[in-house]
Order: C-alpha cells, then structure tokens, then sequence
C-alpha cells in the first residue's frame, strides 16, 4: 500500500516492537504507521483507492476527498472498501523529517534518526519512544511489549526511556526495572 509513497513513515505500536526484537512475539489487531501531520495530503491521494477516517473523542468519521484530519484529532484509519477491511491506522505526528516528537508533550524531541530504526527495509519507532507512548495507560500486552524489550534496551535507551517517564510518569512502575 505504501510502496512509492515519497513521505518518511515508520511502524510504530506493537508491530514496531516486534521489528526490533526480529520475530512476532503476539497477535496484533491492527498496524499503525506515523507521518507528520505536514505529509498527510501526499498520504491521503497516495491512498485514494482506500476511505479515510478521522477517529478521536470515541468519534470516526469518514472523510472527504481532500480534507484533511482536524487539528485535534491525530488518528486515521484506513478502510479497503472493496474488501471491507480496516488495513491501516496512521498516526499523525508533529515532527517532520529530520526531527521526532512526542505528540503527547512537544518538548519530548530527538533526531528521528536516533528515534526510527530499520528491519528488512522497513522502518520502525525505537522502542524506547514506543513505550514511552505505551506507558501512559498500560495494559496487559504493554507490559508484555516492555517485558520483551527491557533485556534488549541498550544503556542509551533505557536511560532516554528512563529519564522522560521520571519527568512525565515520575510514579510509573518500570522505572525500577529501568
């Protein structure tokens, strides 16, 4: 679907985790790619054979040709008509190509090369940026994804991880495992 799309994008969520550890480790519901915000009108004509949805505030909502995700909004997902499938979830993000920022606090910022890694040809989120996104409300399969990458963070991503949740989640319950 994305082949000759000329915008950057990265896997991120569980998908990306299991980038970086190499292997499936558990079930997905779905696959979640990031742009930046900027890069959506090349995304939304890229994938014109497909109907777009803006989603936040318990709200989807198909979109127009042409119109592009309200500024409060940041979720998309990408629906196969024909096939009736959803096939993919974009998040739109505030960074652009050389810089990554987390969406959820603009100060959280890094060089995207330091923040996106590459498997197969595929690029993929870091994992310490994906837990920090997964840490906010942890589930079952976060602790799941943390329990798998932890043995696996080098030095430098477990203090960057490490040092953001102590100023974000200063109580959160990996810091210690950290």
């Amino acid at each position: 679907m994305l082949a000759g799309l000329d915008v950057t994008w990265c896997v991120v969520g569980g998908w990306a985790i299991d980038l970086f550890l190499g292997r499936e480790t558990r079930s997905h519901g779905d696959l979640e790619i990031a742009i930046a915000r900027a890069d959506f009108p090349r995304l939304r004509d890229h994938l014109r054979a497909y109907r777009l949805h803006s989603v936040g505030n318990g709200e989807v909502r198909a979109m127009s040709a042409g119109e592009v995700t309200p500024p409060d909004k940041h979720q998309n997902w990408v629906l196969d008509v024909d096939e009736d499938v959803w096939r993919m979830d974009v998040m739109l993000e505030p960074g652009d190509e050389a810089t990554w920022v987390y969406r959820r606090d603009e100060s959280v910022r890094a060089p995207r090369q330091r923040m996106v890694s590459t498997r197969d040809g595929v690029s993929f989120l870091k994992p310490e940026a994906v837990l920090l996104y997964k840490a906010k409300a942890t589930r079952p399969k976060d602790e799941a994804d943390f329990a798998a990458c932890l043995p696996l963070l080098d030095g430098e991503a477990r203090h960057w991880l490490r040092t953001i949740l102590t100023r974000l989640h200063p109580e959160h319950s990996w810091l210690s495992a950290l």
